[in-house]
């Protein structure tokens, strides 16, 4: 990255969990108050992808709450996702976040057409990149889950996907809405020009059987059938008492599976709104497979974690890794960050050890000098690289 580049991270939903907890830790981290545990673009292996640096990053967004960034780290504390103390140190950062985030929509009552609210929402983010003179911004999607579409005009996330695109603002989808996936987007997001990635960070149950999958498939054990159970709290376990958003959210925890073994398994995923559970979730796996000579085994897992904890670094990550994209001119969906998500576009490896071996060539890609060579006349570029 060049010297002295600010990057500006747009975030949808930037007054909810996942979106202070990423302000606030970035600050946190900026300020040496904590190491950046979970954060793959801080390791060696990626340390040399020449990323934009965590102090050069401004936050700003659209949200349809107005509980204020600071107000909302001190409830995060209280519900154990933020240590104590954290919010106080950086209130500075949190308010001048705040101070940045513009009202979303479609609201109650909202009568503004889909045109009218992605012409709004563009405006917000040249706005957001002019007045403060950022060299790029990268809008990352983390609101709530959605109903899968079907209602009468573009669902949210795709209206704010649209906007990104007028805007020329790299776009993340962290959740499993519809975002650029809707046709009407298709010919805007062909000839963009920008760098995406998405769908659905991979955060708790599914990536662990990213990791436990291939294990059954090389040791050549058959699995019989595969069930799940998830008990969510906060925003999100409300937002997924709806059967249609939580059908989005199993669709990304299946596919690993159906990827990785090759058919469709016997099982599923059950997700239930436990709002004692606040901020934290509980996933458990129950694995029933055979082994030698047809002898019947199992396997159970269980997770339990704060997703906020656990998404806020790949949040960070993804916008790094997809500002450096838009930096060197990378177009299209960048399948090597596959890593991140539960249901990335394309056929990426489903197997976590072999996306993180894409990653991590991906990151020396970035981090490569220009090649100021030219190709004879004569000579095509080679097939599937990206200028």
């Amino acid at each position: 990255m060049t010297t002295g580049q600010r990057t500006g991270i747009w975030l949808i939903g930037a007054r909810g969990s996942v979106a202070t907890t990423t302000v606030a830790g970035c600050a946190a981290l900026v300020a040496g108050l904590h190491p950046p545990t979970g954060m793959a673009t801080e390791t060696p292996d990626l340390a040399d992808a020449g990323l934009p640096p965590l102090a050069a990053l401004v936050f700003g967004g659209h949200d349809t709450t107005d509980c204020p960034l600071p107000k909302r780290a001190e409830q995060l504390t209280t519900a154990g996702v933020l240590p104590y103390g954290l919010a106080r140190a950086v209130t500075t950062e949190l308010e001048a976040a705040d101070r940045e985030i513009r009202p979303g929509g479609p609201l109650p009552g909202d009568t503004r057409t889909d045109e009218q609210l992605v012409t709004a929402f563009t405006a917000d983010l040249t706005d957001f990149r002019e007045r403060i003179g950022l060299d790029r911004v990268v809008v990352v999607n983390v609101a709530s889950t959605e109903p899968a579409s079907g209602g009468v005009g573009l669902p949210p996330s795709t209206l704010y996907a649209a906007a990104a695109l007028r805007a020329g603002c790299p776009y993340v989808n962290f959740t499993p809405s519809t975002g650029l996936r809707h046709p009407a987007l298709a010919a805007p997001l062909a000839t963009s020009g920008l760098p995406h990635a998405g769908r659905d960070g991979k955060t708790g149950q599914t990536l662990l059987r990213a990791v436990l999958a291939p294990m059954f498939l090389q040791r050549a054990l058959t699995v019989r059938a595969w069930s799940g159970s998830n008990l969510l709290g906060g925003g999100d376990g409300a937002a997924l008492a709806d059967p249609a958003a939580a059908a989005a959210k199993n669709a990304g925890k299946e596919r690993v599976l159906t990827d990785t073994l090759g058919d469709a398994v016997e099982g599923q995923v059950h997700i239930d709104d436990v709002p004692a559970l606040g901020e934290w979730k509980t996933a458990w796996d129950h694995i029933a497979f055979d082994g030698f000579l047809g002898t019947r085994m199992i396997l159970q897992t269980l997770w339990q974690g704060c997703d906020s904890a656990l998404a806020a670094p790949l949040v960070l990550d993804l916008a790094r890794l997809t500002a450096r994209a838009h930096e060197k001119g990378l177009t299209g969906h960048l399948d090597d960050l596959a890593f991140y998500f539960k249901d990335p576009e394309g056929t990426p490896p489903a197997s976590l050890a072999a996306q993180y071996t894409r990653l991590v060539a991906f990151a020396r890609t970035l981090g490569a000098p220009p090649d100021t060579t030219t190709p004879p006349p004569d000579e095509e570029p080679t097939p599937g690289v990206r200028r």
